[in-house]
Formats: C-alpha cells, structure tokens, sequence
C-alpha cells in the first residue's frame, strides 16, 4: 500500500495535471492578449459614441477576470475526468464565470445610466426634461441591480445540488413559510414597487423643489430604498420612498421650475397705490437676473381698522430666484415709504374732540353748550 500510493500520486498528479496547467497558461496568455487587441480595436471605434465609450470603460475591470476564467473553463472542461480534483475544479470556476458575468451585467447596466446622465446633463436653464430622464433611469438602474444580483446569486447557488433540493422543498412546501417571508419583506418590496411607479409616474424627480414635513429642498439622490432631499441650509432629509407615494407633499417644479413670488406689506391708508405700483415695477426692472418680466402687480388684499395690506406678486424662473427677488422687493419698497412717506407707516390713530366739558364753580352751573373761543 505504501508503493502504491505514491505510485497514484505520481501517474496521476504530475505528468496530468503539468500539461493541464500547460494548457491553461497559454489559455490564459491568448485570452489577456486578444481582450487587449479588441480593446483597442473598440476605443478607436467608440471615439464618437458616448455610450460605447462607457460601456467599455465599465467592461474593462470585469472582463479582466472573466475572460481568462472562459478560457480556463475551457481547459478544465477538455481534461480528463479521471484527473484528481477537476470536478471540484470545474465547479469552482463555474461559480467564478458566473459572478464574472453578474459583474460584467452589473458594469453594463451602470454604465448605461452614466451615459444617459452624460447625455442630458442637469446644469441647464430648462432641465425639466433632463430630471425627468434621469430620474426614470437612476431608478431603473438599481431596480436591474437587484434582479441581476438576486439572478447571479441564485445561479450560483442553484449549482449545489443540495441548495437545489432544499429549493424544490421550499416550493412544494411554501405556505405559512411563505407568508412569513412575504410579511418580513414587506419594507423591501413595498420600497422597491415605490421605486418603480416613481420612475414611471415621477411624482418626484432629481432636483425637484420640494416641501416635506415643512422642509424646503431639493431631491439629491433617489436610491433604491430611499430619497435623499438636500435642505437649504445645508441639512440632508433621508425619506423613505414610500413616503412619496403614500403622503402628500409639495412639489414646486413638477411641471415648470416657474413660481410666483408675493410680498406683503402693511402701510397706512393715506400711502397713494399708484406712485407705489410704479415703484414696484421699476424695481422689477432693475432685478432682470431675478424678475422673468411676466407678472409684477400690487394690489390691497386686506384690511384692518388701522392699516391695509399690500401684496406685489412678482414671476421668477425659479424659487432660488424667487426667493432673492421677494426680499430685494420687500426691502426696497420699505425703503421707499420709510423715505417718501414716513407718515403712512402702521401707526396707531386717536382722534381728540374738541367738545371738552368745563369744570363746575361753586355757585355756576355748567354751561350747557361749549364756549368757543375765537383764533388769538
């Protein structure tokens, strides 16, 4: 036994598995060097597509592995199936074909949205088809993230013969068991359907002004869970995806990144209307960069039994702008009644009557009617 043995050894380790290594090393070599030369021959041809250019630039990393893995699947699969090992060999680099090519399916998918977000950028004037694009595909692309890996991984384990019979068990005995697993995903999954009907019916999309639980915002990143809104201060707000679906918000660019900005004002009765609208109006024609020239009114909205409320309504191409343009407008025209009209600030009224009652004398009694006396 003790000849034998290493007699074993010596026909079917070296002298076998030297020339199936042999093999797999030029295998190897020929792979590396023909993903180089096609490498080439692609980014020459990709110079003016900048799809393709993506796609290669994302490929390059996982085709790295899974092409030398292809060329020594092919290897393994040629070697005798009497060679110590090679079964669980073969099984080994099968798993790794597979998650080369989850990878690769992984890089691809991403690599489409960065082309897409290249294509239509969102630092523009009028991005509101650009948002609407973007945010469709950044949806989109982590909802196919999911699949592929949830695909790849059951690949691989789906190549464990006992993982395949524990698989076909739970099919045939799904019940409570899977109820359970519904009722425990739940979160997921709800996540996940909200993520599809906001790529499809976008309530929200990438930089929508938005109103949420009273904070103003701009949606910063949708993932695949939840939806990241960048507050005007700097604060970030990270909301369930859900929360969009199922509670209402304020969306303030669903349709056009226009807003009507108003300013309220509270003034005395005595200001004359006319000469402040002609001053609201020059002031919006000094603010181009603010003001969009299509609406600039003043108009008395309410009163008290001590003033009157002005409201000037003034148009923008967008709240950032709006808000600048609110406040330059407030401040000037407080200005302009504190300099022009001081007297017709909010003020309190009393009115003094000159009927005033003259003190009794001893012996006279009041008159009746009051005396009036002549200017001195």
């Amino acid at each position: 036994m003790e000849h034998v043995l290493p007699e074993a050894w010596l026909n079917a380790l070296p002298l076998p598995w030297l020339n199936t290594l042999l093999a797999a090393a030029i295998a190897i070599g020929i792979a590396l060097l023909g993903r180089w030369i096609a490498l080439i021959l692609l980014r020459r041809v990709a110079k003016s597509f900048v799809f393709a250019q993506q796609l290669i630039h994302r490929a390059e990393p996982p085709t790295l592995w899974l092409i030398p893995l292809l060329a020594l699947q092919t290897v393994w699969t040629s070697a005798p199936d009497d060679l110590m090992l090679i079964k669980g060999v073969r099984h080994l680099n099968g798993m790794l074909v597979v998650a080369g090519f989850t990878w690769l399916a992984l890089s691809c998918v991403k690599a489409i949205g960065e082309a897409v977000a290249i294509r239509n950028p969102l630092d523009i004037e009028d991005n509101l088809q650009a948002r609407r694009i973007q945010t469709q595909v950044r949806v989109l692309v982590r909802c196919l993230n999911v699949l592929v890996l949830l695909f790849g991984t059951g690949l691989i384990l789906m190549s464990f013969p006992p993982v395949r019979q524990i698989g076909t068990s739970l099919l045939a005995s799904a019940g409570l068991a899977g109820l359970a697993a519904g009722f425990a995903a739940k979160p997921v999954l709800g996540n996940l359907i909200a993520g599809l009907q906001i790529a499809i019916s976008q309530p929200i999309r990438l930089d929508d002004v938005v109103i949420v639980e009273g904070e103003w915002g701009r949606i910063e990143e949708i993932s695949g869970t939840y939806v990241v809104l960048k507050i005007w201060d700097e604060r970030r707000m990270v909301i369930p995806l859900q929360y969009f679906i199922e509670k209402p918000f304020q969306n303030w660019t669903r349709s056009t990144s226009s807003l009507i900005g108003s300013v309220f004002l509270w003034v005395d009765y005595a200001l004359p209307l006319e000469e402040l609208r002609e001053e609201a109006e020059r002031i919006c024609k000094e603010i181009p960069h603010l003001w969009d020239g299509r609406v600039c009114v003043l108009q008395v909205t309410d009163t008290t039994d001590k003033a009157m409320q002005l409201r000037v309504l003034l148009s923008s191409a967008d709240s950032s702008r709006s808000w600048d343009a609110r406040c330059h407008m407030r401040e000037r025209l407080i200005s302009f009644v504190a300099r022009q009209y001081p007297q017709c600030l909010p003020q309190l009224r009393a009115e003094m009557s000159s009927r005033t009652v003259q003190p009794e004398r001893e012996g006279h009694e009041a008159p009746t009617e009051i005396a009036r006396q002549p200017p001195v």
